[in-house]
């Protein structure tokens, strides 16, 4: 049918019409498209770059190399060792199992190491890695290198591992490592993102524990892309770990060492104390132990085998150990007298073999007695009803105010575990602590350095330097942190009059050079290294008035645990006080007889700075020395090695 024109003109009309609003459909629809792109792709852009970024990229920690300890003269004594380990994070790996399958397929895995680790995975947050083994060769990492493609979230690294390479020499200064357990966490509320790292290391006692902060050093990080399956690509920058600040002792390696071998097969701990700058030479205890044990975790064997001895080889006896000092305590009571005037040097004290008190008879070592005997024979002789007499006259709280003076019931501030107090006790003290008063026989215990005195041997090498020399000697045991000195100021004259300390000296010395002293044996016969010194035994039982009455048992014929503590102090050389030296053996015996030669090897080693030759001992004795000395386990002069080599592989 044909169109008239006027409806042809009106088709058209409404066809236009149609088009322009399709048309503005479309334009609109295209603007809006286009905005949105605009808006996406400019103004959102950063942000959608972030989140590309946060999937293909991946920040990981970088350990920090721990600082290095060295001893006085360089000795490396904590370094850190190359240690080759796979670690896994389990939101990489998928199905964990068959991932740990196809591991134990390829390398050799301990089952109990690798059900630790299960546990371990399933404790950690997804995105924590976790070690599934270490120490591993280098052929075996390179095996599992070489199949990465096959082991999602599996990574082969090379870190670092603390060693020990003087053992147990050092093990009660030092101190170990061990891993980061929860109970660490818990008990120092400590944040720090480093200890997140697999099989990262903390202190866990002495040096190691003490300046954890500053050994530990700073995380550092990097950052790798990584594929869909988790896998390490390629590492994009990284932010390098500050290492941990190196320090330095001020032990000397070789006479620790020499300490440690000197007190083999005893229960018995020794310090050796710089007079002049108290500086910790050598702080020995025995039996020691491996603290490399204790690194990667011990076992419950090894454990129980330490903990089960006993004469206790984690027991640091040096510092935390507190015995009576028997005799070596005279010293206090003898300058307390004479520094509080009651005391008249010339004056003689007759001593029967015991005093009596009250009801109660105080025994002399000496069943016989000495006779009369003024301070130098007093001393020499180790009298005690000489001790009993002047004790009384100064009374506990000047002989305790002493003690504390000598360095005696203080507690010393060393970076150590444990650093005991000891106890210098007063009429308050056993108030407050027993619920009794004072009574006069706890003086006369007191002064023979028994009751309820305890000192350490730290404590008595202190009093001893502080004796030889007149000065408040502080010990120390950090020599430098960083290469910046940790040792205190020189220490402050005391203030004693020098005529007293003069007759402590004489004392001292003819304990060691008269016939009648009771180190006598133990004497050194080349005058330059001379030793002055005091012996003590205390006792560990009581002694009943029967049993005095039919002879007292011989330490030989008790049972271990229940013999007399053998104890020395002394100093040398006497001219010159350079080194101070205290000796205990838990259950030796008496001190002459046990503490006594070995204090005199450690000094004569301490001046020497070798073994002591035999011409410095009684021809007597040099047979017997030259046969000792070859049978110690005595370490050849360690290397001197500077540890940088290793950190520079962080």
């Amino acid at each position: 049918m044909k169109r008239t024109p006027r409806e042809t003109t009106d088709s058209a009309r409404q066809i236009g019409r149609r088009s322009l609003v399709v048309g503005g459909l479309f334009v609109a629809t295209g603007g809006v498209l286009a905005a949105r792109m605009r808006y996406l792709q400019v103004e959102r852009a950063d942000d959608f770059r972030m989140l590309a970024e946060e999937n293909r990229i991946n920040i990981r920690l970088l350990p920090p190399a721990r600082g290095l300890i060295f001893d006085r003269g360089g000795v490396l004594l904590a370094g850190n060792e190359q240690n080759y380990r796979i670690t896994l994070v389990r939101e990489d790996a998928g199905d964990v199992d068959a991932v740990l399958a196809e591991l134990a397929r390829i390398v050799n895995l301990d089952m109990v190491a690798l059900e630790r680790a299960r546990a371990e995975i399933a404790r950690r947050p997804p995105f924590v890695p976790v070690t599934i083994a270490d120490r591993l060769s280098w052929a075996e990492l390179s095996a599992v290198a070489v199949n990465a493609p096959a082991l999602p979230g599996v990574t082969p690294e090379v870190g670092l591992s603390r060693i020990y390479p003087m053992r147990g020499d050092f093990a009660h200064v030092v101190g170990y490592v061990g891993p980061v357990s929860d109970y660490y966490l818990e008990q120092t509320g400590d944040t720090d993102p480093v200890l997140q790292i697999p099989d990262f290391q903390v202190g866990r006692n002495n040096v190691e524990a003490r300046l954890e902060h500053r050994l530990r050093g700073s995380a550092g990080t990097k950052r790798v892309e990584v594929n869909a399956g988790g896998r390490i690509m390629r590492e994009l920058d990284r932010d390098p770990p500050e290492p941990g600040a190196d320090v330095q002792l001020t032990i000397d390696a070789g006479l620790q060492n020499y300490v440690e071998a000197r007190l083999s097969g005893e229960s018995a701990g020794s310090v050796v104390l710089d007079c002049e700058t108290g500086e910790i030479l050598a702080l020995a205890s025995a039996p020691t132990y491996d603290p490399n044990l204790f690194v990667r975790g011990i076992s419950t064997a090894s454990w129980n085998a330490l903990n089960n001895d006993p004469y206790r080889p984690l027991a640091n006896k040096a510092t935390q150990g507190l015995y009576p000092p028997g005799s070596t305590y005279k010293m206090v009571v003898a300058l307390a007298a004479l520094e509080a005037g009651v005391l008249d040097i010339q004056e003689t004290v007759s001593c029967p073999g015991h005093m009596d008190v009250g009801d109660r008879r105080f025994h002399c070592w000496r069943r016989g007695g000495h006779g009369r005997m003024d301070l130098i024979e007093a001393l020499a002789q180790s009298c005690d009803v000489y001790f009993y007499d002047i004790a009384q006259r100064v009374g506990i709280e000047a002989i305790s105010a002493m003690a504390r003076r000598l360095g005696c019931g203080i507690r010393h501030n060393l970076p150590l575990s444990g650093v005991a107090e000891g106890l210098a006790p007063t009429m308050a003290w056993k108030m407050q602590n027993r619920g009794s008063a004072w009574v006069v026989g706890d003086t006369l215990n007191a002064s023979i350095g028994q009751g309820f005195v305890l000192s350490s041997p730290l404590h008595l090498a202190v009093m001893t330097a502080r004796l030889a020399t007149g000065r408040a000697v502080q010990p120390a045991i950090i020599r430098s942190i960083d290469g910046i000195s940790q040792l205190p100021e020189p220490a402050r004259d005391m203030g004693f009059d020098p005529a007293h300390l003069d007759y402590i000296h004489r004392g001292m010395w003819q304990v060691n050079n008269d016939r009648q002293g009771t180190a006598y044996g133990s004497r050194v016969e080349v005058s330059e290294f001379g030793i002055a010194g005091k012996t003590g035994t205390s006792q560990v039982r009581n002694i009943s008035a029967a049993e005095r009455a039919s002879g007292v048992i011989s330490n030989d014929d008790l049972p271990w645990e229940r013999r007399d503590h053998a104890l020395y102090v002394g100093y040398a050389p006497y001219t010159n006080p350079r080194y101070a030296c205290a000796v205990i053996v838990e259950h030796g015996g008496g001190g002459s007889a046990v503490a006594a030669p070995i204090a005199r090897d450690i000094l004569l080693r301490a001046q020497l700075g070798e073994v002591p030759p035999p011409e410095l001992y009684p021809a007597s004795q040099r047979r017997d020395i030259e046969q000792l000395h070859r049978e110690l386990p005595i370490l050849p002069t360690p290397p001197v090695p500077t540890g940088r080599t290793v950190r520079s592989q962080a």
